[in-house]
């Protein structure tokens, strides 16, 4: 996708969104005039109000955008399978702060996938911040879990943001670290 940085939208229906950094969810309405400040992973992060909302790919009509696609598995998908697509979704996940996805950032400490009835999964993700006062940890967790939730067999999708241990710029992959000018 193209940089959308600094780019006006209008709302074209009413459409849910998640406040930035709290992750609270609320409406905005059909007609409403923002600017586009970060078009990463699917998500969109619009300046409305002097506030920011984060509005999901699945919702990106509402601005004019292609929707994204959801995640899809093959028809006999195996646990790997699903174990795939979750970590797929992560790496669409990113820090509003910092363009570069969860996952590479290293992030994501644990994924563990558990099956309940009838093929369907629970999902727990452990998961940290790149400093104890970041602000940033609820609208996180909230990405985190509406793009893991979007995987089919995902019935419950669990993050839990934790501070121990620490996050290090080590943790971050080589290709976080040429993105942010670390290396």
């Amino acid at each position: 996708m193209a940089s959308e940085t600094n780019t006006a939208v209008t709302f074209l229906r009413d459409c849910e969104v998640a406040l930035v950094p709290t992750g609270e969810t609320g409406i905005i309405h059909k007609g409403s005039e923002g600017e586009i400040t970060q078009a990463l992973g699917g998500s969109y992060t619009v300046n409305l109000w002097a506030s920011l909302f984060r509005i999901d790919g699945s919702n990106a009509d509402a601005i004019g955008r292609e929707p994204d696609p959801p995640p899809t598995l093959p028809e006999c998908a195996t646990d790997q399978d699903v174990e795939k697509t979750v970590w797929d979704q992560l790496r669409l996940c990113y820090d509003p702060e910092i363009p570069v996805n969860v996952v590479e950032l290293g992030l994501v400490y644990e994924c563990d996938i558990k099956k309940l009835a009838e093929d369907r999964r629970h999902v727990y993700i452990r998961m940290t911040l790149t400093a104890p006062s970041c602000g940033m940890g609820d609208i996180l967790a909230y990405d985190v879990k509406t793009k893991v939730s979007r995987v089919p067999t995902v019935e419950e999708a669990e993050i839990e943001i934790v501070l121990e241990p620490p996050w290090t710029q080590d943790m971050m992959s080589e290709a976080a670290q040429l993105e942010t000018g670390l290396l």
